[in-house]
């Protein structure tokens, strides 16, 4: 179960992975008790950000809206979990400094490893010139700096991924601890990590 409210965002390149391992975080914390959401970009975009493009300024004000909500979840006691590419890293510290527990996720991919992945044709059209500014194609991505956590999506299973997320609320205390296998494999990292990091 969870014991406090937290913002868990998860950050990379269109098709890096996020959703995916951000769904398999989501019913792992759902399955072991936690009050959990999940606030996917590509769904936010058809409801809570119907109407805005794909501008600068219209990215931004995306992230700023997914943000306040999960605001608003996680001074509730819930955590919301966020799965956006959030390019400009401006954007995304000032969503964690108006959010209090926020955990960065950085899911790292390779373009071309994304771009082989990318079932809808995204990265072609971009390529073609059909879609303008396209992170990772013809516009930036910013990578975090110091993000809690770094998965390599290229070189690191979805249960590696997983795990490392939530082993790290639990180091956190954003959730109690439950056994979490492989604890063994990499713990010392994620410790090493938070510490550089000033949470332990």
């Amino acid at each position: 179960m969870n014991l406090k409210g937290a913002t868990i965002w998860f950050t990379g390149l269109p098709s890096s992975g996020k959703s995916t391992i951000a769904r398999e975080v989501y019913q792992r914390l759902h399955d072991g008790g936690c009050a959990v959401e999940l606030l996917d970009g590509a769904e936010v975009r058809e409801s809570l950000s119907r109407g805005l493009g794909f501008s600068r300024e219209d990215r931004e004000e995306n992230v700023r809206r997914i943000g306040f909500v999960a605001k608003l979840l996680s001074r509730n006691g819930v955590i919301a979990i966020c799965a956006a590419v959030s390019p400009f890293r401006s954007t995304r510290e000032e969503v964690r400094g108006n959010t209090a527990n926020f955990v960065e996720v950085y899911v790292e991919c390779p373009v071309e490893v994304a771009e082989a992945r990318d079932t809808d044709g995204m990265y072609a059209r971009a390529r073609r010139g059909e879609l303008p500014d396209f992170t990772g194609v013809t516009g930036p991505y910013e990578a975090p700096l110091a993000p809690e956590v770094h998965i390599n999506s290229a070189t690191e299973s979805l249960d590696q991924g997983a795990w490392k997320v939530i082993r790290t609320l639990e180091i956190l205390g954003i959730v109690s601890r439950a056994g979490s296998e492989g604890a063994d494999q990499g713990e010392d990292s994620l410790r090493k990590r938070l510490a550089g990091l000033g949470y332990i």
